[in-house]
């Protein structure tokens, strides 16, 4: 069967709406941070749905422990300052809840004032819903014994 060009893009522009669909709830990020300051990042999150998230402070000097200058404070709330996770003077860590209430759910980090000041690097991981899922988990076809 011979594809014509509208029909060939046709295709590509569902393959990728579908990815678009299927990676909303993804959200990884790399930002900057100086020291003295927060960055927040938000989230709209529905009711019950799950998130989970992973950040870490990337090593300026690869082969080195993190320096003490390079540790964070994380808070995550929610829309309504509800707390969900909070860690104090750590270069990573994880959170995971599901969200009692929708909305805006922010993480804040933040880095005590250093002098001279510094800049660290954070990545943040941070899936919802269907995203947040682990699928490794899930029994494929073949894999369920059914017996009665």
């Amino acid at each position: 069967m011979i594809m014509n060009k509208k029909m060939m893009i046709g295709v590509v522009a569902g393959v990728i709406l579908n990815l678009g669909f299927l990676l909303g709830g993804v959200q990884s990020i790399r930002f900057e941070l100086e020291s003295g300051h927060t960055k927040c990042i938000a989230e709209d999150i529905k009711a019950d749905s799950m998130t989970v998230g992973k950040y870490s402070v990337v090593n300026p000097n690869d082969g080195y422990p993190i320096p003490d200058s390079h540790k964070v404070t994380v808070r995550v709330t929610s829309a309504y300052g509800n707390n969900y996770h909070y860690a104090d003077l750590v270069d990573s860590g994880q959170f995971a809840f599901p969200a009692a209430e929708a909305g805006d759910y922010m993480a804040c980090f933040w880095v005590v004032y250093h002098k001279p000041p510094l800049t660290l690097t954070i990545d943040l991981d941070w899936k919802t819903g269907v995203a947040a899922k682990d699928w490794s988990n899930v029994a494929k076809k073949g894999q369920v014994d059914v017996s009665f």
